[in-house]
This record gives C-alpha cells, structure tokens and sequence, in this order.
C-alpha cells in the first residue's frame, strides 16, 4: 500500500469489507458511522469497483467528511470524520 500519510489522523475505526459486494460496503459504512462520536475517524477497506463512487458521495450526503482515499491495485481504502 502507499505509504500512510501522517498528517491524517489515525482511524479510531476499522471496517473491512474485502470481499464483500456492493452496496454492502457503502451502508455498512454509514451503519458504522451512525455508532461513531463526532470527531471519530473510521477507516473502510474495500475491493468493490463500486464503492469509490459510493462510499465518499454517502459520506458527504450524510455530512460526514472524506479525510483521504487511496487505491492499491483492487483495494481502496478510505478515511470517513464524522
């Protein structure tokens, strides 16, 4: 993976959904989210093509923020604040 970027906080939260097809990735990350006090950042790991599209517009539209979204080969990996 790409070397982690340490001007981003560290995820409180992980959610692995390698394997998983979409849209279960998307609204297991706003399940979680829901869980999450605001501030806390989660990190989802995923290998659904979907979910760079889904993830980061559902996060938004829920008024969560996209801290950072990196790509190695099929696994994205995205950083959600709520």
């Amino acid at each position: 993976m790409n070397k982690p970027d340490t001007s981003l906080p560290a995820p409180d939260y992980r959610l692995d959904m390698l394997g998983e097809p979409c849209p279960y990735p998307a609204v297991a990350s706003l399940e979680a989210m829901e869980t999450m006090k605001k501030g806390e950042v989660l990190e989802v790991v995923s290998d659904c093509p979907q979910s760079i599209n889904n993830i980061p517009v559902d996060a938004k539209n829920h008024g969560y923020e996209v801290l950072d979204i990196q790509q190695d080969g099929p696994t994205l990996r995205y950083l959600l604040r709520k």
